[in-house]
């Protein structure tokens, strides 16, 4: 099963005018500390390796998530660049979550192998963020 991957500005349009939807940032908490979007969840799909460099997957991610929604809650995920939410989303499918899209760019920007963007994210567009 696919993920529906949509662009910064069809989920800004979603979470402007579709009542219901959610943004789920699964950045590192460090990273959603930094900046996100304004009402966005943290749930982390990985975090920092406490062994040393680099990140490791959160073994709660799944439980965490169910805690958190309903299977058919409208959920926006998104990350720095694409590549974590669109695994998240596709671990929420499995999870049996229905309403589940993908923003492509994520928060800064999707880029190919040799550091050229893709697609711009949400804070290349100058949406709205915020830090609180």
């Amino acid at each position: 099963m696919d993920v529906n991957r949509i662009d910064p500005a069809e989920a800004r349009a979603l979470l402007e005018s579709e009542p219901g939807y959610i943004c789920l940032d699964v950045r590192t908490a460090e990273e959603f500390a930094a900046g996100h979007i304004p009402a966005a969840v943290n749930i982390p799909v990985v975090e920092k390796n406490p062994m040393g460099l680099g990140l490791v997957p959160n073994p709660d991610f799944s439980s965490q998530v169910e805690q958190q929604f309903d299977k058919d809650r409208k959920i926006i995920t998104f990350c720095l660049r694409g590549v974590r939410s669109m695994h998240a989303a596709t671990m929420m499918m499995a999870l049996g979550y229905t309403e589940v899209v993908d923003m492509q760019g994520g928060y800064d920007a999707e880029m190919d192998a040799g550091g050229n963007i893709v697609v711009e994210g949400w804070a290349r567009r100058n949406f709205p963020i915020t830090k609180d």
